[in-house]
Order: C-alpha cells, then structure tokens, then sequence
C-alpha cells in the first residue's frame, strides 16, 4: 500500500503531466505587444496618412498602440527586408502596394522573396493615375493624343516621375497598348514633370492624380483620361483611357498590409477584420477621401492577387519595354 506521502507524489507528477499538452499548445494573447507598420515611403504621403488613419482605428479595436516606421529609399527594399525578417507573430505589419510589385521585377535581386516571404493580409485603398498636358495645346482629348502620335512617329514626348516608378510603367504600357512610337521622358518626381508641362517641353504627362489635383483645378494642367478601370471620384467629367478609345489600357495604384509568411492563420485573419472594420469607419474613409483614395476593404486572398497581378504585369512591361534590372 502506498503512502501518503507517495500518493501526494504521484497526483504532483500526473498533475504536471496532464497540463504539459496544454502548456505546449498554449499561445499568448495576440497581440501581446505594440503593433508596427513599416512603411517604405517618408511621413506625410499618401501610403504613411493611410497608414497612420487606419493604424489609429486598428490600435483602439485590438488595444495595443501602433507604431508607424518610415522606412523610405531604395525601392521599399529596406522595408521589406526589415518585416521578412521579423518575428511573424502579427506585430509587424509592411505596408505593400503597386510599387512593391514593381521592385519586385524591377531589381536583380532582393534580401527577400516579394511572393513568398509576405502574406497579404488587406487591401487598403486605391487611387488613380491621369493622363494630362498643358492647357491650349493640340491636344483636346487623348484621341488627339494617339492621332497625333501616329501621324508623326518618335515625336510624343510622356514626361513621368522617375524610372522604374509605377507611373513611368504606366506610361510604357500606355505607349505599348495604344501602338505608338514615342519617348517616354523620366524626371525627378511629380514637380519636375509639372514644370516640364507648363513649360512645354514635353507633349504629355502621366502621374498619381492627387499631387497633381490642385493644377488641374486651377487650370494650370489639362486632364486627358485617368487610367482606372472607372471614372474618378473627384473627376467625374474626364473620361478613362479605355473610354477615349485606348482599349485594353487600365493601370491603377493600390496599397496594401502585410505580415511575414509564417504569420497564424487566426492571426491574420483578426487582423482582416479589424482593417475591414477601419475602412469601413466613416471617419477613415472620410480622412482617405481627403487624400483622394479610395477604400477597398477586401480578403487576404484579393490582396494576393492584386499584389500577383502586378508583379506578373509589370515584368512582361519591363521586359517588353527593355528597361534595365537595377
């Protein structure tokens, strides 16, 4: 008969035994810390305001703080490479968009995998690309445009932001699309692209819509075509390229969140929620309206194919367009 002192032992050790299974298979409350969004761009653009207005909606539903790291140069490769290399706990989140997509082919090669080191977890917002010139030119529409460019071959000049940007790829599809012989001129960000319109010394220039929104309305820039697959919220009157007969031609930006591969599944799915649930929030959508973006809340998986899609399409762009690897 045991004793007992050997009866306490033995209910000790099958106690400990029972509640190893459990221990092992015990996660921390998630999240369990603050919450980063690395963002590959520098405070106060488009990609860091819908960070920072999406973060602060995130950060009230999951009660962590949400810190936004800048992390701007060399193509997103600093950012990216930070979060492929982070603990993938759901903590550290990059903020991933068309121009992911575009280093992605765009670089000889990259500290990490673009399609198999991230896991999208949301597509954030959208916004749209326009095609525009100087007032009291030739051209009144982009028919004008492609009508021109065809009868006088070589001489179109598309002025966009620098090489290798999700506008100057644009620009290179556009020209491909629409069967023109024309020369795509890159200059050092949108300023320098509006100067070069204003003073004449490009035809055409192709860029983001909000940075050039205020010379539009003020008259100083005339819009063609936006380059959506629908009209512009805050253009209603301008056509899209597909509309003023450049059929098989949409390019948009978009931007995104996503957590490195091996993120839990339960893990990116909460965070789905919660970023559905910012989008959805009227004071959000308001604050990325303001930016003119457009939210487009949706799954993990439409945001893997949107950012797929992209990596696809632009390399057959650089490919066919000649433009080399960095």
């Amino acid at each position: 008969m045991l004793s007992r002192r050997h009866l306490a032992w033995h209910s000790l050790v099958l106690g400990a035994a029972l509640a190893l299974p459990l221990a092992a298979g015990a996660q921390p409350a998630y999240p369990s810390k603050p919450i980063h969004i690395v963002v590959p761009n520098a405070p106060g653009g488009a990609a860091d305001l819908t960070a920072r207005a999406v973060g602060q909606k995130i950060s009230q539903a999951l009660g962590r703080p949400v810190i936004i790291d800048n992390k701007p140069g060399a193509g997103g490769v600093v950012a990216g490479e930070m979060v492929a290399k982070s603990a993938p706990d759901g903590h550290t989140l990059l903020l991933i968009s068309s121009g992911t997509a575009v280093s992605a082919s765009l670089f000889k090669a990259l500290p990490f995998d673009t399609a198999k080191d991230f896991i999208p977890v949301a597509p954030l917002a959208s916004f749209d690309l326009v095609l525009v010139t100087a007032p009291g030119g030739r051209f009144k529409g982009l028919a004008d445009v492609v009508a021109w460019a065809k009868a006088n071959p070589g001489k179109l000049n598309i002025g966009t932001p620098n090489i290798g940007t999700t506008q100057h790829l644009a620009a290179e599809l556009f020209k491909s699309t629409a069967g023109l012989d024309a020369q795509i001129v890159p200059f050092n960000g949108t300023p320098a692209v509006i100067n070069a319109l204003r003073g004449k010394q490009i035809n055409i220039g192709l860029d983001i819509l909000s940075p050039l929104l205020a010379q539009i309305k003020a008259g100083a820039l005339q819009p063609l075509a936006v380059t959506g697959d629908k009209r512009s919220r805050v253009l209603p009157d301008v056509p899209t390229a597909k509309e003023a007969g450049v059929s098989g031609f949409v390019a948009a930006s978009w931007n995104g969140l996503a957590v490195p591969a091996g993120t839990p599944a339960p893990i990116v799915a909460r965070l789905n929620k919660e970023i559905v649930a910012a989008l959805g929030d009227p004071a959000v959508k308001k604050q990325l309206e303001t930016l003119n973006l457009d939210p487009q809340p949706g799954t993990p998986e439409q945001a893997a194919a949107l950012l797929n899609n992209d990596i696809k399409r632009w390399n057959e762009v650089i490919v066919r367009a000649s433009i080399p690897r960095q």
